[in-house]
């Protein structure tokens, strides 16, 4: 059975403490908007399963309350930055699986200010005999020693300096990555920066971990995203074909051994888990690379939209510097690739990143994304992943 969606939902993302609202109030602003655009009422929804990282157990079900009390069953999603999309996953699964034929994807946040640590709701990386992701900052130490820098911006900028010395990846090339997505965010007003930053800009920011700065690395954010998935038998029924863009495959992968055997900070941040969710998503579809139009990818900090280039296949090994220097992921290039201003620009509340990218998709694919529009777009790939770890890519298409 084919799944699809037909609503999407999102509030604008914010810094935290920015406004004064509670994480059920996001969840009824993104969840109203996305039966909205559904046409569907919340009486519809037979199950909901709603992400989050920084709120206690049933926090899924104060959420939803907000929308009706219907007595549904409701599955309180935890899984790093990647919950998101694991959310998604799940509503697909429940569609496609048969349990129901009208279901309910959510994600959201209310973080507090500052840094993230390393393990999402864990209490950080460096307590290395609870953390989740001991393993992850374990080859990381070996590597490169522990710094007192954010853990996060530390493991992945680790795997920065890695990148250029094998393959000579210049900072200015890191610093691309950043200059269009804020340069793409101009032109969404979900997003929580709309201020275009140039490359000399974005390299004289405020250093985080070298070679890292401050506008190369994605903020905390409160915010939520909401999709509501369906059968094809409950799109015919209601009248949806105009509104509905197919979940043609979807991946799920976590941490195999490729991730620490070389003990590299760029195999322990993830890319063998995205090379793998990708090729199971393209051997699905039956598509490669190639036919994709528009792409949102995790760019939790700069150096993570190169090496997904190379997961993803828009490029050779080492080439990914090279791809964003010459224009082939924005505007006029042979993809754009976070239209929405990614994670770096648009924010990273971590529960509703995952749905955000296939709100972003959903619009691009129906001709709804107004200034940053991609003609023509009819295939939309997103890839969301999460430290500890996993990662699920997402084929979109109209």
């Amino acid at each position: 059975m084919k799944a699809y969606i037909v609503g999407v939902g999102m509030t604008k993302f914010e810094k935290p403490e920015t406004r004064d609202w509670q994480y059920w109030d996001m969840v009824k602003e993104a969840g109203t908007a996305a039966l909205t655009d559904a046409s569907v009422a919340y009486e519809d929804i037979e199950q909901a399963a709603v992400g989050y990282c920084f709120q206690a157990s049933t926090a899924g079900q104060r959420a939803v309350y907000e929308l009706g009390l219907t007595g549904i069953p409701v599955y309180n999603v935890n899984n790093n930055c990647a919950t998101g999309s694991t959310a998604l996953m799940m509503a697909r699964q429940f569609v496609e699986g048969g349990a129901g034929d009208c279901v309910l994807a959510l994600g959201f946040e209310k973080m507090a200010r500052g840094s993230l640590g390393g393990g999402g709701s864990d209490g950080g990386a460096g307590d290395f005999k609870t953390s989740p992701v001991a393993r992850h900052y374990g080859i990381m130490a070996a590597a490169h020693g522990f710094e007192m820098t954010p853990p996060t911006a530390q493991i992945f900028g680790n795997a920065a300096r890695e990148h250029m010395e094998r393959y000579g990846t210049t900072e200015a090339q890191l610093a691309a990555v950043a200059a269009k997505n804020h340069r793409h965010s101009a032109g969404n007003p979900y997003a929580q920066f709309q201020d275009p930053y140039t490359v000399d800009e974005v390299l004289a920011a405020k250093p985080i971990h070298r070679p890292l700065t401050r506008l190369q690395c994605s903020p905390t954010s409160d915010g939520a995203a909401a999709a509501v998935v369906v059968s094809e038998r409950f799109v015919e029924q209601h009248g949806l074909g105009d509104r509905a863009v197919e979940i043609a495959a979807q991946a799920m992968t976590t941490d195999t051994g490729a991730s620490f055997a070389s003990g590299t900070c760029i195999d322990a941040v993830g890319l063998p888990m995205s090379r793998e969710a990708a090729r199971q998503v393209y051997e699905k579809a039956g598509i490669g690379a190639e036919d994709l139009d528009v792409i949102e990818l995790h760019d939790c900090f700069s150096i993570n939209e190169l090496l997904t280039y190379e997961a993803l296949g828009l490029c050779g090994e080492g080439e990914s510097g090279a791809l964003v220097e010459s224009g082939a992921t924005t505007h006029g290039g042979r993809w754009v690739v976070n239209p929405s201003g990614g994670l770096i620009s648009k924010g990273h509340p971590l529960g509703a990143t995952g749905i955000a990218q296939a709100a972003e998709l959903t619009w691009q694919l129906r001709g709804e994304a107004g200034p940053r529009q991609v003609p023509d777009a009819r295939t939309g790939l997103a890839h969301n992943i999460g430290l500890g770890g996993a990662a699920v890519v997402t084929l979109l298409r109209r």
